[in-house]
């Protein structure tokens, strides 16, 4: 009888040093209510700094960087429309929905899943 060889499982759970990085990436996007364009800019230093050296960092940064982009956008969309008066709804809408949306991705990506936000536009595949 010949023995039987099992496919070896590969564990695809992020390490501990690419999960950290995964929510510092998310993390760095607070920096936005500090920091004009901080939201932006926050993640995409990070993710530029470490996407080649962790294929976690790499998704997570194109997820926030692609969500941050669109909410800057969204964010522009509201600004013209306070002129009509719905506007300022929207703003504090989207900023809720900022903070909400990026504690999530924090707490996913210390459990080592990368996040795919809602309402983004995938500007970066």
């Amino acid at each position: 009888m010949e023995p039987t060889s099992t496919p070896e499982t590969v564990d695809d759970t992020p390490s501990k040093e690419a999960r950290n990085m995964g929510v510092l990436i998310y993390a760095s996007s607070f920096a936005g209510y500090i920091i004009p364009m901080g939201s932006i800019l926050g993640p995409l230093i990070v993710w530029l700094m470490k996407r080649d050296e962790f294929e976690f960092a790499n998704e997570c940064g194109k997820n926030c960087v692609n969500f941050k982009i669109s909410l800057f956008i969204y964010a522009c969309i509201s600004f013209l429309l306070m002129f009509v008066g719905i506007g300022f709804i929207l703003v504090g809408v989207i900023a809720l929905v900022d903070i909400i949306c990026t504690i999530i991705a924090i707490i996913k990506a210390s459990e080592g899943t990368a996040y795919k936000y809602p309402l983004t536009i995938r500007f970066i595949k």
